[in-house]
């Protein structure tokens, strides 16, 4: 599996993993992450979506970054038939005790936000374990827009700029393009847009913005990620042809 990757012989690896011939023959989860991490670099979300089905029909114990991989995919799909795979999944992970990677709640709040299903996102962002990552302030403004929760929007920004701001406290950063929607959200509340532009300039001085969309922080890969990890890593180039990839999922 991991020469197909390095060959980006997906559709090959594709039919391995399908082949009844080989049932039982990948037996844990690294083939699968592999698969369904080269099809997602390559756009393929319904194939990996395929693959994904393939893993839990030959019950294949998932791990944490199978759900992540899962709930990925599900959120580029953006449909109800995914949120619905995705709802699925996590509540059959949760019956079973297991404790979800906060990167994977986050693909599931960002997922029913796009599908208009606030009061599920909501329910997901509330059982996320230390919800201070910026991944997770960005959806938290998302809520309370899609929720129509304007002043308390306007306290969450007031609350952000005037907190600790010494450079050994990490601040929270809000996305631009978050922000752009709060001040559409605002613009005909005459009070609230002023308190709000007022606020967007202490944020923009105190380095409190940045550039990067909310699907860029979800797909961004940190600096600490493990070098060896396959899964949803950033890669630009075959390792063995040296030429170019066309997009690569970065991850959390």
């Amino acid at each position: 599996m991991r020469l197909c990757y390095e060959l980006d012989l997906e559709e090959s690896a594709v039919e391995l993993i399908k082949d009844q011939h080989l049932r039982g023959f990948f037996s844990d989860s690294t083939s699968f992450n592999i698969l369904m991490d080269m099809l997602f670099i390559k756009n393929k979300y319904k194939s990996a979506l395929e693959v994904l089905i393939e893993m839990k029909n030959q019950d294949v114990k998932f791990s944490k970054d199978t759900y992540v991989l899962a709930f990925a995919i599900c959120y580029r799909l953006n449909s109800p038939e995914s949120l619905k795979i995705c709802t699925t999944l996590r509540e059959e992970a949760l019956i079973k005790g297991e404790v979800l990677p906060r990167r994977a709640s986050c693909f599931a709040v960002a997922l029913a936000l796009n599908q208009n299903q606030v009061e599920k996102a909501v329910s997901i962002f509330s059982q996320i374990m230390k919800p201070e990552s910026i991944i997770c302030t960005n959806l938290n403004i998302m809520i309370h827009i899609q929720s129509n929760m304007l002043k308390t929007l306007i306290e969450i920004l007031k609350d952000a700029t005037e907190g600790n701001l010494s450079r050994f406290v990490k601040k929270r950063v809000f996305s631009e393009e978050v922000l752009a929607k709060v001040k559409e959200k605002v613009k005909d509340v005459p009070a609230l847009l002023a308190r709000f532009d007022e606020l967007y300039g202490k944020l923009h001085i105190n380095g409190q913005v940045t550039s990067y969309t909310l699907d860029d922080l979800l797909c961004h890969t940190p600096k600490d990620r493990r070098p060896h990890t396959v899964l949803l890593n950033k890669r630009t180039v075959s390792h063995r042809t040296f030429q170019p990839l066309s997009q690569s999922l970065w991850a959390e």
